[in-house]
């Protein structure tokens, strides 16, 4: 087990944030092209026992809202007195892109998961990632960053880690998702640059862009009580297990299957998001419906990311689609069988409770 502070600290970023303090703070991290200032709200809750420091993350990409809930949880769950360690709840990264409900800085269209550590005199959209990633990141031992899918596609829960560092891969496992998916992370991505610098940083994606989804909030909710009580901000609480658990490594076979041609898309798989082997995936017809070409699975396979928007072009995603083993398979099969798996029935917005 690492070793933990003998003695609760402050948390200090421009200023300090005293043992058993909890602070709600709007810190400017920019200006607008009035000049009014850029501020992203913070809640800080530093315990009142020593411990790990985890930060929580959303709202990098303006559009997701699913993480923005869930932060505005966190933040109003904890109290000092219970957490052993300091909580640092980022409610809204992306203020300007948050403003205008998109995903990049609406100044120049830029991807702020992209833009870390950022730089104090470079575009805007790195110098408000500079600040953000000093002064509330950077102190941090871990955290865990919540996006979505993109518009115009949904996602299953599940969380993005580097699967071969051994810190990553606790956290990742800590969290309690069935499904993680490897990779390193892109360059600039904030857990990719956290995780370089020492910060332990996953990604979790749930769901569509543009809303709240409450069941996979609560789903998110609960993965984040379970890491604190993996690294003891909230001692004697069970780590959670999330029953059948799958994931993949940097040479396993993961999927984003594309149209070969453009027309109209009608998604065939479902009610889950399991697909066998030759099982049909959609259809894509012209509009005379004189052509139609089916996708079909390569491999028995879990999607995990779906197309809505139901038209495509030669090269569009429709579906990204992870390869099953015979185990993982087999136990899905007999959670579908028993109604266990129903967490995941395919309900249009996504992949949620009955």
């Amino acid at each position: 087990m690492d070793r933990l502070p003998s003695e609760p600290e402050p948390f200090r970023y421009d200023t300090e944030v005293e043992p058993g303090e909890r602070r709600q703070i709007r810190c400017e991290i920019g200006e607008s092209y009035l000049g009014d200032p850029v501020e992203i709200p913070i809640t800080i809750i530093n315990g009142k026992h020593p411990g790990k420091t985890v930060f929580f993350s959303a709202a990098i990409h303006g559009d997701e809202l699913n993480g923005v809930k869930v932060v505005q949880e966190i933040a109003d769950r904890y109290s000092p007195g219970e957490i052993h360690g300091t909580i640092v709840c980022l409610h809204v990264c992306n203020v300007p892109a948050y403003e205008a409900q998109q995903r990049y800085t609406p100044i120049y269209d830029q991807d702020m998961n992209r833009s870390f550590p950022g730089r104090a005199r470079s575009n805007t959209t790195e110098r408000m990632a500079n600040q953000i990633y000093r002064r509330f990141v950077a102190p941090c031992d871990l955290g865990v960053d919540f996006h979505t899918s993109t518009r115009n596609r949904t996602t299953i829960y599940h969380a993005r880690a580097d699967l071969t560092n051994p810190a990553v891969e606790r956290l990742a496992r800590a969290f309690a998702t069935n499904v993680v998916l490897y990779g390193e992370g892109d360059e600039g991505s904030l857990r990719s640059v956290a995780t370089a610098d020492g910060t332990t940083t996953v990604t979790i994606e749930m769901g569509r862009a543009h809303r709240f989804q409450p069941v996979l909030i609560e789903k998110a909710l609960e993965g984040v009580e379970s890491v604190l009580a993996e690294y003891e901000l909230l001692p004697g609480e069970p780590v959670h297990w999330p029953g059948w658990y799958k994931t993949t490594a940097a040479d396993s076979t993961k999927r984003w299957l594309r149209a070969d041609i453009g027309g109209l898309v009608e998604m065939e798989w479902g009610p889950y998001p399991l697909v066998h082997e030759g099982e049909a995936i959609c259809t894509i017809s012209d509009h005379f419906k004189t052509e139609e070409h089916t996708v079909t699975a390569p491999f028995d396979g879990l999607i995990v990311g779906s197309l809505e928007n139901p038209v495509a072009a030669p090269g569009h995603p429709l579906c990204h689609l992870v390869r099953l083993d015979e185990g993982t398979l087999a136990e899905i099969e007999q959670e579908i069988a028993a109604g266990d798996f129903d967490g995941y029935r395919a309900h249009g917005d996504a992949w949620v409770d009955d």
